[in-house]
């Protein structure tokens, strides 16, 4: 578990699905639409990670998400490789790495403001 500790997490903020004769190795944006149906996936991308490369750190997160029954795939996305997890997941998955001291970057809706 320590492998995890100190890395935060960007979920990113559209859902996918695995691109038609790709399944587990490219995805695609979900259509709005289409969102809330069945194997759809979120994605999660490493911001920050200690002492390792980008790759042995995502890999980390992977095999640590395995371990506790959630798979994930790592596929490349934006050029950077990211984590890809079935949406029914992501609750499990983010309560676990919070609890092995991953921080969950969390976006702000862009309607904030200050008072």
């Amino acid at each position: 578990m320590d492998n995890v500790q100190l890395s935060v997490v960007h979920k990113l903020p559209l859902s996918y699905r695995w691109l038609a004769g790709f399944t587990g190795t490219k995805v695609e944006i979900l259509p709005e639409n289409e969102a809330g149906k069945q194997n759809t996936l979120i994605g999660l991308k490493l911001l920050s990670h200690d002492g390792m490369s980008l790759n042995e750190a995502i890999e980390n997160l992977r095999r640590y998400l395995s371990n506790l029954n959630i798979e994930g795939n790592i596929i490349e996305w934006d050029g950077t490789p990211c984590l890809f997890l079935l949406s029914d997941d992501e609750s499990a998955a983010l309560c676990c790495l919070k609890n092995a001291g991953v921080a969950i970057a969390e976006p702000f809706p862009s309607h904030y403001s200050y008072l």
